[in-house]
């Protein structure tokens, strides 16, 4: 179960967006009116915070997420009246998440907070080529790989992201299931992870994997 902060400035708004929320996979555990407010709150059990940006609002909320911290501590998701590419990009380089239209549809912003769990960066489509490239780099990969990835790591992350196990992904790359098998540990090595589905969830997260 994915557990939500919610912000808005209406009590009304708070409601609504509690109520898009399937119960059975996520869990409002908190609604707030400021971003002061929901630091106070945050932990690390936080799946995410949603943030209403109402009109004329854009700028006092950059200025709280930059003064609380809050997207140091958990992943940030809004909801942008002023949604121009300057305004994107400037959400993005604070550490938000993921930047969505105000007149998202629920089952959009369901979906985005499940990405955005999961490490990934949202973006509307209208925004994606409009954004600074620079602006989308710094919210997709937050610190540089300690060792990075080999081109050949990076074709064998690509195959496991496409669920190929060790032996399709030798047969694909023309190698021995051995070396498959010292590719994947070496990038579960490289990216700090425990399986290979946390490997693809860092992958996308560091953009190493374009879906």
């Amino acid at each position: 179960m994915i557990r939500v902060l919610i912000v808005a400035a209406g009590a009304r708004t708070r409601r609504a967006l509690e109520s898009w929320l399937p119960r059975q996979a996520f869990e409002a555990v908190g609604s707030f009116a400021t971003l002061e407010a929901a630091a106070d709150f945050a932990e690390s059990e936080i799946g995410a915070v949603l943030v209403e940006v109402a009109d004329g609002s854009a700028r006092e909320v950059l200025e709280s997420l930059e003064e609380t911290g809050l997207t140091r501590e958990t992943r940030v998701a809004v909801l942008l009246e002023e949604a121009s590419p300057e305004t994107v990009s400037e959400f993005l380089r604070v550490g938000v998440r993921a930047v969505l239209p105000a007149d998202a549809q629920p089952e959009q912003v369901v979906g985005a907070l499940e990405a955005v769990n999961r490490g990934l960066l949202v973006l509307n489509p209208g925004d994606v080529a409009a954004v600074r490239p620079a602006a989308i780099a710094r919210a997709a990969v937050p610190e540089e790989l300690s060792e990075p990835l080999t081109p050949r790591e990076k074709e064998v992350l690509r195959l496991m992201a496409g669920g190929l196990g060790n032996k399709e992904i030798a047969a694909r790359l023309s190698i021995s299931e051995h070396t498959a098998k010292f590719h994947v540990a070496s990038i579960l090595g490289k990216l700090s992870a425990a399986t290979r589905t946390e490997a693809v969830s860092i992958g996308m997260r560091r953009g190493l994997i374009l879906l």
